[in-house]
């Protein structure tokens, strides 16, 4: 067995549409392939997505009754061999056999007679499950190739203060300093002198009127250079410092009327200072 004849099981499988024979095979090919084993799991995960899409619903009060009625009424299949049902091969074609007739005549020998009814039917069957687990492992592949895509959308669309950080934290000079706000917060400077970048975490800032906001600094040189607004969050807050950085810059941030400080410099203390 293959690794796709596998899929095709392993979506099966998660339906609970594997025949007896095949279950047997599935199963023998999992213990022998373990690296195999993600396809059993992304198909039970497809099993479950496609469950969650179909609604609720309560069947109509007569299902049953119709249901055995038409069952009572419908003429049934004889039962199957499995072995011969395992050992059927496909036959789309009977052709007679090629030589002389058995008198001696030049009449064209007589057609092979067809398969039993048996041995077709289990062709059909054996084509229509397999069918049906080829079309269970396409949907798999394509929830896969669905969450793949949205994987490659967030990650294209990140916010550029989380590629700043992911930047810097790659850098072979990437540094980093962690101070203590007041009412236990904390807030934490990533830099990179080689790219010039400054990516400030802080979690637990004071509580902020409506009409304010965050300002950050580079203090350099005993000036503060503006390096742009945020605004307060739940929990964990990045930001991404506006400018250059250069060596020795102390990095601030004040509480400032809302879009920053209209005079260009700091109007009140800074809540966070931290040494580069």
């Amino acid at each position: 067995m293959d690794e796709q004849e596998f899929a095709e099981l392993a979506a099966g499988a998660a339906l609970n549409a594997l025949s007896p024979a095949d279950r047997q095979a599935f199963e023998s090919a999992r213990r022998e392939h373990p690296e195999w084993e993600h396809w059993v799991e992304a198909s039970a995960a497809t099993a479950a997505a496609l469950a969650d899409t179909v609604s609720d619903a309560l069947p109509p009060l007569t299902l049953r009754s119709t249901l055995l009625a038409r069952v009572a009424t419908t003429p049934q299949l004889p039962a199957m061999d499995a072995a011969v049902a395992a050992a059927a091969e496909p036959v789309d074609r009977w052709t007679p056999r090629p030589g002389p007739a058995v008198d001696g005549s030049d009449d064209p020998p007589a057609a092979e007679p067809p398969p039993p009814t048996a041995v077709i039917q289990a062709v059909s069957r054996r084509r229509w499950t397999r069918g049906i687990l080829t079309l269970a492992a396409s949907m798999v592949l394509l929830v896969a190739l669905g969450l793949a895509a949205v994987q490659i959308n967030e990650y294209m669309n990140r916010p550029e203060e989380v590629v700043a950080l992911q930047q810097i934290e790659d850098a072979p000079d990437a540094q980093s300093a962690t101070v203590e706000i007041t009412d236990g917060g904390s807030a934490t400077a990533h830099w990179s002198p080689s790219l010039g970048k400054v990516v400030l975490v802080s979690q637990g800032l004071p509580q902020i009127a409506d009409d304010e906001s965050f300002e950050l600094w580079f203090v350099r040189d005993g000036a503060a250079v503006p390096a742009g607004v945020f605004e307060p969050t739940d929990g964990t807050t990045t930001a991404l410092l506006e400018g250059a950085m250069q060596p020795g810059d102390v990095i601030a941030v004040t509480v400032e009327p809302q879009g920053g400080s209209p005079t260009g410099e700091p109007s009140s203390e800074p809540i966070v200072t931290i040494p580069t």
